[in-house]
This record gives C-alpha cells, structure tokens and sequence, in this order.
C-alpha cells in the first residue's frame, strides 16, 4: 500500500480549526503515555478492529504500545505510522521522552532508516513527512472505527527568543507540552478531512468510502476508558515517585558519605596539626630546665626548628590542596611540552643533588608532542615527584627522569635508588597526610600532601600515575600524559565549551 503526503498540514491547527475547539493542557510526556497506553488497553480489551494514524516518538516504550496492539488484534488493524525524513535537531519532534516515568528517555529524533520496533506487514503502512513538515513538533495518536474514534494530541509550541548580542533567533526547547484528547466526532473529522485533503491523489484510500466517524462513543466505553486512564496515570505517579525517592535517598547518602569525609578530614589535620606542636611544647619545657647543658640546649632548639618547618609544611600543604580542590574543576587546561618545564626543573634541584652527593640525571627529547595538562599543573607534577625522589634517596644514590612516547601518550618516569616503599604501603601512598617510614625513629617530614595534589592534576586532564618499588632498591613513578592529538572526549567537550 502505498500512501503519500502531497502538501503538508498540522494536526494541531486542523483540530484549532474547528468551531469550539477543545481547549489544550499543559501538560508533561508521563501523562501523554499514560493516555496513549490507555487508549491501547480499551483497544486490545474490547477488541476493537481500527485504523489508526499515529506519530509518536521512535523510542521503543512508544513503539511498543502499538506492537502490543497489534500483536493482539493483528490482521483486522491497520497502522499508518508518519515519520519524518531526515534527522531533525534535538527538541523539534514534539515529544521525546517519558518524564521522570523510570522509563527510557529519549532525544525525539527521527531517521528515515528508523522504523517501529514490529515487524513491517500489510497492516503496517510508512507515512514519509518531509524535513520541513509542521507535524516535526506534532505527536498523536487518532484512531477510527465504526464504534469508537479519539484522538490524542501533543503539541510543543515554537517559542522564538531573540539574541540580543547575535541578533538571531533562538528557540526555547523548554517550552510547556500542549496535550489535547477528544472523543468528539466532529474533531476527528475535521482531522480526518484535512490528511485526505492532503493526501496525494496516486495514494491508495485510506478508509472505506462509507465511513463516518461517531459522534460520540458508547457511555460504556467511555466509563471504560476514563478507568484506564486514571490506573494508567496512577502507575506513572507511583513510577514518578519511585524515581524522586529514590534520586533524594542517594542524594541524602552523597551528602552523609560528604560529612564523613569531612569529618575524617578535620581529625587527620587535628592529629597531624597536634604532632609538632606536642614536640615544640615538650622542647620549649626542656630548655626551661636550669641545668641543661650547651649541647642539649643545641638540640632542643633544633627540635624546635624541625618541628616549626614541619608545622609550616603542613599548613602550606593544606591550603594548596584546598585551593586546588576548590578550582580545579573550573581550571582550564593548557598545552604543554615536557622539553620546556623539566630542564628547568632539574637544574634547580641540582644544588640540592649535590650536596647530597645524588647523581641527578634527565632525558626529555626535544621532539615528544604536546600534553595537555591543568595550567601550571606539569610544573607542579614534576617538582612534587622530583622532591620526593630526592627526599627518599640516600647520599651517593641516583635519579632519572625520562620522558617517552607510548602510543597516544607521553609517560614521565622518575625513578631512584631510594629507600623504596614495602609493598603493603604502596597503596596508601595518594592518601592525605600518608608518609612512609622505614624505621620508628626516622621521619623524612613533608605534611604527606604532594602525591594526593599530584594525583587530583593528573585526574583533571586524564593523565594516571602509577608506581614500582622494592624496600632498599628504590621506586619508579610513572606519569601517564594525554597527547595534545588524543585528548579523552570528556576534556575536548569542556575546551570547546
């Protein structure tokens, strides 16, 4: 069967058209599928044989209600599906989703290639709109049979917006849905009338020559429906408020999970805040003492000198680290090359190599590609691992920094002849406030800050760090760095907002 549209038209200005239209709700999609639903069990119960004109939205929990019908009334049906041609933009196909229904959601976006999830048959006919065609901001749903004919409608209306810096117009995809249901015989003929106006004369008929569309349907049928429709929309509320229970309970437990972690956050800077000063206290009531000797008293104020730059460590770690939690979402990402920030970094801690008697070494070629990191962000990367490689390094031990291509990354290796980490410790090294130590009495300092700062940069521009040690042999860090030609999808999103 072939049928053909040879002008185009809009459900919505036909069912206007009439004298005493009936008037529209605003109303949300939940509601339209419960009616459209609705409408298909009074179908299905009472078995009724119809023709129905329909354009609804392409997802499958539209298309499956008339799958459903026509899975139980089969042969005696036949369906006229309007589809749009060409993709359209996102918004402009009326009705797109089921609202907070627990439901599929979908774009309402039509594709010639797409068709309704049931098999294509006799009783199936493709009704191709053009692009351009006013029913791309139409759905309904009309059916036609001798003993009982209705229509359900949505429209959205085209609200056009002004910009007043460009000067062109926008449209508003928020704008309220329109819904209209009738049963009135009138109504539905005057839309009736119009898709036969409309359609081309080389079509086949669309109904029998003899039919006329009832004025009003049986008072059973109707009290039928009315039920149908209230259990319909009582099961999208119970839905609706399933999901909104459901949204608040995990809401509730982000914002429980938030305190604990805020919590736990305060007593580790308690706890880590309460450390030096209890040494500074017990230093400052020992040189108190009248009978303390000169090299005592040399080491007690050494004690006091360690302890106030380990206090000034801690509190300068804190602040960088909420600063950088608190921005680093809203900081832009730069492209940068390692041959421009990690000689500069290694020539400054050559001094600190030295006198250390460490050899500090690093092979960055010149002709690496771009990475993309948080600005200023690679510096700071570099320095906190470089630090630590030469913290944790005894006198005449070594260090390299190497730089490499791997694929679609850049891998920044620091690796040393350290110390190293045991391996149960390996995994709580990114915490906050974590230091290793390898015996009770030696503490290297530092506030246990600069791997969880490096980690929160790498995190930001999609890089990884990764780490291999061994106690008394040393530890590899490995930086893993997006290319500038490989930036994850999720990062050229919010550069190119």
């Amino acid at each position: 069967m072939n049928v053909s549209l040879a002008k185009d038209l809009s459900v919505y200005q036909l069912v206007m058209g009439v004298q005493a239209p009936p008037k529209p709700l605003s109303l949300s999609p939940a509601t339209l599928l419960s009616l459209v639903r609705a409408q298909i069990d009074l179908l299905i119960e009472q078995q009724i044989a119809a023709t129905l004109w329909v354009k609804l939205p392409p997802e499958k929990i539209w298309q499956s209600e008339l799958a459903r019908y026509q899975s139980s009334v089969g042969a005696s049906s036949l369906i006229y599906t309007c589809q749009i041609e060409e993709r359209g933009r996102i918004g402009d196909e009326g009705v797109g989703e089921a609202g907070e229904a627990g439901e599929d959601k979908g774009e309402g976006r039509v594709n010639a290639s797409m068709s309704p999830s049931f098999p294509s048959s006799p009783h199936h006919v493709l009704v191709h709109l053009p692009p351009d065609s006013q029913l791309r901001r139409e759905n309904f749903l009309m059916v036609l049979s001798p003993q009982f004919c209705s229509l359900i409608l949505a429209h959205r209306p085209l609200k056009k917006r002004k910009n007043q810096t460009s000067g062109k117009v926008n449209t508003n995809k928020n704008q309220p849905l329109l819904i209209i249901t009738t049963v009135e015989g009138r109504v539905i003929q005057q839309v009736l009338d119009g898709i036969q106006q409309a359609i081309a004369p080389e079509s086949s008929p669309i109904l029998p020559a003899d039919f006329i569309c009832p004025t009003v349907p049986q008072a059973a049928l109707m009290n039928q429906l009315l039920a149908k429709q209230l259990l319909r929309q009582d099961e999208i509320n119970r839905q609706i408020i399933t999901v909104r229970t459901t949204k608040f309970q995990q809401q509730n437990q982000e914002l429980h999970n938030k305190e604990q972690l805020k919590d736990e956050y305060l007593k580790n800077i308690c706890q880590e805040l309460r450390t030096p000063l209890t040494h500074m206290k017990t230093a400052l009531s020992l040189l108190n003492s009248p009978n303390l000797k000169p090299p005592q008293r040399q080491r007690y104020l050494q004690m006091l000198n360690t302890q106030c730059d380990h206090q000034n460590s801690l509190i300068t770690g804190l602040l960088e680290l909420v600063q950088l939690e608190r921005n680093l979402e809203g900081t832009s990402l730069e492209s940068v090359r390692l041959s421009e920030i990690v000689p500069g970094v290694v020539s400054t801690y050559q001094p600190v190599a030295q006198e250390k008697g460490i050899m500090l070494a690093y092979t960055v070629p010149t002709e690496l590609p771009s990475v993309w990191c948080v600005s200023g962000g690679l510096r700071q990367i570099v320095i906190n691992l470089l630090h630590n490689s030469l913290k944790f390094t005894p006198n005449g031990g070594q260090v390299w920094v190497r730089a490499r291509t791997q694929g679609d990354y850049v891998q920044l290796e620091f690796r040393d002849t350290g110390i190293g980490i045991a391996e149960n410790e390996i995994p709580k090294i990114f915490d906050r406030f974590y230091r290793v130590r390898t015996a009770a009495t030696e503490d290297y300092g530092g506030a246990g800050l600069g791997l969880t700062i490096v980690q929160q940069l790498l995190l930001r521009c999609g890089g990884s760090i990764s780490v291999k040690s061994k106690l008394y042999e040393g530890s590899t860090f490995t930086v893993q760095l997006a290319t500038v030609s490989n930036i994850p999808k999720a990062i050229a999103t919010e550069n190119e907002l």
